[in-house]
C-alpha cells in the first residue's frame, strides 16, 4: 500500500506537535512554514484530527493546535486510520464479502498478511517513537524533514 500525502503530512504534522509538546499551542502556519505543506491542505488534515481526538486548538493571541494526550499514547495506526482508512492493500481483505472468491483466493491470504504485518508496524509505533527517531538523526524542531 502507497499512503496519500494524507497519512503522510498528517503524520508530520502532528510529530511537529511532539517536538514542540510542551511549548504552548503551535500556529498551522509554523507548522506548514517548518514542514513545507501547503496551509489550505494542512488545514484539511487537522480537521480529522480534531474530530478523532488527537488534536484540539485554542483561540486568541496564544492559540494554536496541540496535541490532546502524550505522544506516547498516540500509535500510528490511529493517525493513518484517521487520515487514510484501512491500510489493507485489497477491498477484500477488509471486507471478504465483496468477492465470491475471497474464501479461496490465495492471493487474498498474501494481501491478509501484509495487512497484519503493516498494521502490527503502525500499532507498535508511536509518536513519541518519531520523535526519538527525529532526535537521533540530529534535527530538533524547527527543521525540515521529511517521513
Amino acid at each position: 500500500m502507497k499512503f496519500s500525502t494524507r497519512g503522510r503530512y498528517g503524520t508530520r504534522a502532528l510529530l511537529e506537535l511532539a517536538l514542540h509538546k510542551g511549548e504552548g499551542p503551535v500556529l498551522l502556519k509554523d507548522i506548514a512554514l517548518r514542514q513545507q505543506i501547503s496551509l489550505q491542505y494542512l488545514e484539511h488534515l487537522i480537521a480529522p484530527l480534531i474530530a478523532g481526538g488527537l488534536v484540539r486548538t485554542t483561540r486568541g493571541p496564544k492559540g494554536g493546535v496541540s496535541l490532546t494526550k502524550s505522544p506516547r499514547e498516540i500509535r500510528l495506526n490511529e493517525v493513518i486510520h484517521l487520515l487514510e482508512g484501512s491500510v489493507a492493500p485489497a477491498g477484500c481483505v477488509s471486507d471478504p464479502g465483496i468477492c465470491n472468491r475471497s474464501e479461496s483466493c490465495a492471493t487474498r491470504d498474501i494481501w491478509d498478511e501484509l495487512t497484519k504485518a503493516m498494521e502490527g508496524v503502525l500499532e507498535s509505533t508511536t509518536l513519541q517513537d518519531l520523535v526519538e527517531r527525529q532526535e537521533r538523526k540530529g534535527q530538533p524542531g524547527g527543521v525540515m524533514y521529511y517521513i
